[in-house]
């Protein structure tokens, strides 16, 4: 792979013995992976596409033969696959570039890593929202596009795989490079309007889950593997704050000891508001507690406090971009 320098890789008391390689390093839960696993002295090579270089390696998932080169020069013991397209608005107008990612990247990399420990990301929004909790065994019944190339996606990695382990989780928010990369974050807008007014969705209940708690749960998945081969299979976690979005913009209002008075919410769904979304799609997440793996949820105002300060109107407390 031109331009990256791994291919010269020697094993060195300098250079940590387990190597991790992570899809979507440049997104959202990637850049939060990658942290969390060099913090916790693994060798990690993260890959990326149109914003990878020049932290990242830059690779095609579409490209077979460039996936399949990653993998044998770097020969990771595990891969967190966090590249995707999760917005559900987008899967369904650019669906045939959504499913190759969603679906075809991920076959693809589950067959080239044999013998590798592969997490797959997936989504709460398998299940039609109508009877939760859901457990990892309750039947998936996706309502719109995103969900179901994401479940494609698991039955494919499975399929071509069968050491996956699948890591199913809610709507995720963090430290964001723009707002409007989490649905959560984006809030920030709507909440800094001050005396206008303007609606905010409070049908959908969501658990919003924190990008740095789900990184934890990937590490302590990987470091369990390596010790237990039998770890395998579909696993769930989530926050445990049940919140609407207009819940979500007052919580961090108040997080920011901002005004609120200006939300409205809006409680029923407007004509054309986009995919459509389950009601209320919450996790059961038993498997991961019984087997020790489970996280602490942060709170979501202690967290949403630490994604959203840098993009304070106050210029004294604006970080440039820190990512």
């Amino acid at each position: 792979m031109p331009g990256f320098p791994y291919g010269d890789y020697e094993e060195s008391v300098d250079v940590p013995f387990r190597r991790v390689l992570v899809t979507g390093a440049t997104g959202l839960l990637g850049r939060a992976v990658c942290k969390e696993f060099q913090n916790n002295h693994w060798h990690v090579l993260g890959s990326g596409y149109s914003r990878a270089q020049p932290r990242f390696l830059k690779c095609n998932l579409m490209d077979e033969d460039a996936v399949r080169e990653v993998i044998h020069e770097f020969q990771p013991h595990v891969i967190v696959h966090c590249a995707a397209e999760r917005r559900p608005d987008v899967v369904e107008r650019h669906t045939e570039a959504a499913m190759n990612l969603n679906i075809h990247a991920s076959a693809t990399l589950a067959k080239e890593s044999a013998g590798i420990f592969l997490i797959y990301i997936s989504t709460d929004y398998v299940f039609d929202g109508r009877n939760p909790p859901y457990g990892e065994n309750d039947a998936p019944n996706p309502l719109n596009l995103y969900g179901k190339s994401k479940l494609e996606g698991e039955r494919e990695v499975l399929s071509h795989n069968p050491g996956v382990a699948v890591l199913r989780v809610p709507v995720l928010y963090g430290e964001v490079e723009r707002v409007d990369e989490s649905a959560v974050t984006v809030l920030w807008d709507r909440v800094q309007q001050g005396g206008e007014s303007c609606t905010v969705d409070h049908c959908q209940q969501r658990f919003p889950t924190y990008v740095n708690d789900v990184a934890r749960v990937c590490r302590l998945m990987a470091e369990r593997r390596l010790q237990d081969p039998s770890l395998r299979g579909i696993f769930h976690y989530s926050g445990n704050e049940q919140m609407t979005k207009y819940e979500m913009a007052c919580a961090i209002a108040d997080a920011f000891n901002l005004p609120s008075s200006h939300l409205i919410p809006l409680t029923e769904q407007p004509a054309g508001a986009g995919a459509q979304r389950p009601h209320n799609a919450q996790l059961e997440c038993s498997r991961l507690e019984s087997l020790g793996l489970g996280v602490e949820p942060t709170p979501f105002k202690v967290a949403v406090r630490d994604s959203l300060w840098p993009f304070l109107y106050d210029k004294r407390w604006r970080q440039t971009v820190f990512h």
